[in-house]
């Protein structure tokens, strides 16, 4: 229904020193093209992808590929879908966005914005193995409803020591929490060893600095926040 999975895109205001964060974490670099005027960059572990762009963009957001994007508009609308935006014409580059029910900004752009990365997941960072997109959700059952009808697989997460709905695709998985656990969209990632984790960040000058959510504070845990103000959550024990 979205298409494929392009970027997690965020807004810096210093792409160089996001860019530097991300890899000292141990993320590549994507080749970009030229589809922004902005500065833009991407960085991946070889499962996720981060847009960085130095612009007062709304964000973050997720971003997706819809070839022909303007043949599908009129679908998607039928699915109750009201746009926030949408910049179309033969002289743009042809995108659109609107929020899920809590709020979340999604987009989808008619072509590619990067080459593809030839980095495998298996090749990680130090945050370890990217699990999902984590996303605050007011109401669950309702969020859960909307990421279905959008193609993901949603279901009860019980045997994870931070309750939510995963929300499944062959693209990117999503994670649906209560607000009071996660108050903002974070990146989520299983690591073996928290603490020796937390030892070989130290060595390259990354300390631990965000919250964590009650619910895994008595549990190996450790939160980063990226320059642009992402929230990076390390656990352990959560991957099948």
């Amino acid at each position: 229904m979205l298409g494929r999975f392009l970027e997690f895109s965020l807004a810096t205001p210093d792409i160089q020193a996001s860019l530097d964060f991300y890899t000292r974490l141990g993320f590549s670099h994507a080749q970009v093209g030229e589809a922004w005027l902005h500065p833009y960059a991407v960085v991946t572990d070889g499962r996720i992808c981060l847009g960085l762009h130095q612009a007062n963009i709304p964000a973050p957001s997720m971003t997706f590929v819809k070839p022909g994007l303007l043949k599908h508009l009129d679908t998607l609308e039928e699915l109750g879908l009201a746009f926030e935006y949408r910049r179309l014409g033969n002289d743009v580059f042809n995108e659109v966005g609107w929020f899920d029910p809590s709020g979340q900004l999604i987009r989808l752009v008619e072509a590619r914005t990067f080459s593809p990365s030839k980095r495998v997941g298996t090749d990680t960072s130090l945050c370890g193995y990217f699990l999902e997109i984590a996303l605050p959700a007011s109401n669950l059952d309702v969020s859960k409803a909307y990421w279905e009808q959008l193609g993901f697989v949603g279901m009860d997460d019980r045997d994870d020591p931070l309750p939510h709905v995963s929300c499944t695709s062959d693209y990117i998985d999503l994670g649906l929490y209560d607000p009071s656990h996660l108050r903002r969209p974070t990146l989520r990632f299983e690591v073996d060893d928290v603490g020796e984790t937390l030892v070989r960040l130290a060595e390259i000058g990354v300390s631990p600095s965000g919250e964590i959510p009650s619910p895994l504070r008595q549990t190996p845990a450790a939160a980063l926040v990226a320059p642009e103000g992402t929230p990076i959550l390390l656990s352990s024990g959560t991957q099948a």
